[in-house]
């Protein structure tokens, strides 16, 4: 199951469409005490929670035409990049989920560990860094075409590296189970300010069987 915290058994109206959505599509924002919007990722935070469609577009239009000051009756002020402020807690909370997945020995890393897991059927998500040689990718994301295993391609090297605290990091999967539950919560999310598939990856990765997450996969 997913995290508690995504709620994703409710439904909220999201201020730029007005469409009545489930929260786990949605980015929660609350007024701070200054007059601001603050993300509100985990949605823990107290206040009125000010609902937004979880893309980069959306978020913008919200910030861009005063949504929020409107939908909260209050002179709120959104920063102009709230947007990048919100892909950058996204990004962090992936990288702890696998951070996370590592300390309770349930990651797999390394080519031959990944591809057996893939083999293997247990795999839900590939994970690649962004920046890793063509040819290790190519040979596991064919493995994957002829699995349910989904691929994320949103990090570097460096990125996995800092969160899994190895010197190597390139080829990792998740194995079905709560763990992957929580990461494919966040890593959705993610998918609408960042692509998942680096588009230089090329044929290699549009065949990849990710879904097309509602379109939110090829946010600039």
């Amino acid at each position: 199951m997913p995290p508690r915290e995504g709620a994703i058994d409710r439904e909220r109206r999201d201020l730029v469409s007005r469409q009545v959505m489930d929260e786990s599509r949605l980015i929660r924002f609350v007024a701070g005490p200054d007059g601001s919007v603050a993300p509100d990722l985990g949605r823990k935070l107290p206040g009125r929670g000010l609902w937004v469609a979880a893309d980069r577009d959306s978020v913008r239009t919200a910030a861009s035409k005063g949504l929020f000051a409107r939908a909260a009756k209050a002179p709120l002020k959104a920063a102009a990049d709230l947007d990048e402020t919100v892909e950058t807690l996204l990004v962090r909370r992936c990288l702890d989920q696998l951070g996370l997945a590592r300390r309770e020995g349930v990651l797999i890393s390394g080519f031959e560990k990944a591809a057996a897991a893939i083999r293997s059927g247990r795999a839900a998500w590939l994970i690649e860094a962004s920046d890793g040689a063509a040819d290790g990718r190519g040979k596991l994301l064919g493995l994957a075409r002829h699995q349910t295993t989904r691929v994320c391609g949103a990090f570097t090297a460096e990125d996995l590296g800092l969160a899994l605290g190895l010197e190597n990091a390139i080829h990792a999967v998740l194995p079905a189970g709560g763990r992957a539950d929580r990461w494919t919560f966040e890593v959705e999310r993610l998918a609408g300010f960042r692509p998942l598939l680096p588009l230089a990856w090329g044929q290699d990765a549009t065949e990849a069987p990710n879904r097309d997450l509602d379109g939110r996969g090829s946010a600039p």
